[in-house]
């Protein structure tokens, strides 16, 4: 199944190295402007949790799961890429007054739109239990003019992300997973949703800024993607949503949406 949202014809150019940050930076930066029909895949969210966040900031969420089911009242949660806001604020509203949500995302525009929608939900749900930081995912432990960490050690109860670890270039994974592994509290937990790939992707397509920036050629190696998490000593993980079909094929390698879950 290919989507047509993918330019075939660009696959088979051999670009120079991918400067990954700007690639994603363009891209993700124009989407939080102008809605971008093409990056991930759509999904379904409980309305009862929409109503509560601007209909822009809905729109121009882009994902390809649903991390949020996995939350639970008075959880702290960090929300990984968080773009728009709308992960973040329905999960504002699952974990209620006496849980925190945190969003970290590179891209300013991004940021700027889910920012200004903290008093608009706040209002809507009858307290504020949410912020958003400038920040690259694999650098949770990057220090502010205080000696602080961006997010400090032992913090949180579930780190979620939808359709973002896989923008995070390979020789940065190990920091990104380590970091989330530091953050996280006794028995914290993750729910990641992602794109996942039938075999390992060649670097001529990782190259390409238009596979990576759509979340396509930075895909995982699908059973990469639990055993680095196991490697780190997660337990219990597992894929609990996973397509049987497809999302896009590009040449014969088939990449898929799932969420993985487990606990540290």
């Amino acid at each position: 199944m290919n989507n047509n949202c993918c330019d075939d014809s660009s696959v088979n150019e051999n670009p120079q190295k991918l400067d990954h940050k700007t690639a994603i930076q363009k891209r993700y930066g124009s989407a939080a402007i102008e809605l971008e029909t093409c990056l991930c895949t759509p999904v379904s969210f409980d309305p009862k949790f929409l109503d509560a966040i601007p209909s822009e900031v809905v729109d121009k969420d882009y994902g390809c799961g649903d991390p949020t089911k996995w939350v639970r009242k008075n959880d702290y949660v960090l929300d990984l890429g968080s773009g728009s806001g709308k992960n973040a604020f329905i999960c504002a509203q699952v974990v209620g007054k006496s849980g925190k949500v945190i969003g970290v995302d590179q891209n300013l525009n991004m940021l700027n739109l889910a920012k200004k929608s903290i008093k608009y939900v706040a209002d809507k749900i009858g307290y504020e239990n949410t912020e958003f930081f400038q920040g690259s995912i694999e650098k949770l432990d990057a220090l502010d003019e205080k000696n602080n960490k961006l997010i400090e050690d032992s913090s949180i109860d579930i780190v979620l992300s939808n359709c973002v670890l896989n923008l995070v270039k390979p020789s940065s994974r190990s920091n990104l997973l380590e970091n989330i592994k530091r953050v996280l509290r006794k028995d914290g937990r993750i729910a990641i949703s992602d794109i996942v790939s039938s075999k390992k992707v060649p670097l001529r397509l990782q190259n390409n800024p238009d596979l990576w920036s759509g979340c396509i050629s930075g895909a995982w190696y699908e059973p990469e993607l639990i055993s680095d998490f196991k490697n780190l000593g997660f337990k219990n993980l597992r894929f609990a949503d996973r397509s049987s079909k497809p999302w896009q094929v590009i040449e014969d390698i088939e990449f898929r949406t799932v969420t993985l879950v487990g606990n540290i």
